[in-house]
């Protein structure tokens, strides 16, 4: 069989996912690279890749996507690494700032503030522009919460507004992946969540966040039947934007 190319985002969070899959047999029958959530998700939509770890927001644009695994990225409220840092409160937003590295947030963010605070938002991509808000994910939002006069945490916020968790990458491939790869790949991902506490010993150290909060709880890797419901009522949402 010829090895099955995958891309997974670089992020903290997926640290237990790759832990899982490179000290897995499934590592000899995969081609892994890992990339910033919107080059991952381009490779998935170009087909250079047959499956990735992407934001669900290009989910829209795979050819034939289907999610094959039954873990993601994803929440039950404050995720503690997407935000809306912004310098007014929600309600007085008129522009905003977008992460280059996101799809998903970027997306969320634009949902929330159209359906959720009901405000008319001019979007940038320019990251010299001055806006009243910016998008910012990942490992780059660590530590940062307290240098913006509001932060708003989106996992936090989409609760609010719908009473549901929140997916932000699932592993969806563009072409059929066979079966037993599929069992052996998830049992990978799964040994990876059940190593978190070693994962978490080997991170470096952030006095400003804390790593093990942030892995062990924050986070909600299960991809439930509820995640799947948001996920399918995130999407209704972008389709409407």
């Amino acid at each position: 069989m010829d090895k099955i190319k995958i891309s997974a985002v670089a992020y903290t969070n997926t640290k237990p996912f790759i832990y899982g899959i490179k000290h897995s047999a499934v590592l000899d029958k995969i081609d892994l690279t890992l990339d910033i959530p919107s080059d991952c998700a381009a490779k998935v939509i170009d087909g250079s890749v047959d499956l990735g770890l992407i934001p669900v927001a290009a989910i829209l644009n795979v050819p034939n996507p289907t999610i094959i695994s039954s873990y993601c990225i994803g929440s039950v409220g404050a995720v503690n690494s997407v935000f809306i840092f912004s310098s007014v409160p929600a309600n007085e937003i008129k522009t905003v700032r977008l992460d280059p590295e996101s799809r998903t947030s970027n997306n969320l963010a634009k949902v929330l503030l159209k359906f959720f605070y009901k405000q008319e938002v001019e979007f940038t991509t320019a990251q010299d522009t001055e806006t009243d808000a910016i998008v910012l994910i990942g490992d780059r939002t660590f530590g940062k919460k307290g240098d913006y006069a509001y932060a708003y945490d989106m996992g936090e916020e989409w609760m609010k507004f719908t009473g549901l968790p929140f997916v932000y990458a699932a592993w969806v491939a563009n072409k059929p992946i066979p079966e037993d790869f599929v069992m052996e790949f998830n049992a990978a991902l799964k040994m990876g969540l059940a190593s978190r506490d070693k994962v978490i010993s080997e991170l470096t150290p952030n006095p400003l966040f804390d790593l093990e909060d942030y892995l062990m709880h924050k986070l909600d890797f299960e991809l439930t039947d509820e995640k799947r419901k948001a996920l399918d009522l995130f999407l209704s949402y972008i389709k409407q934007l």
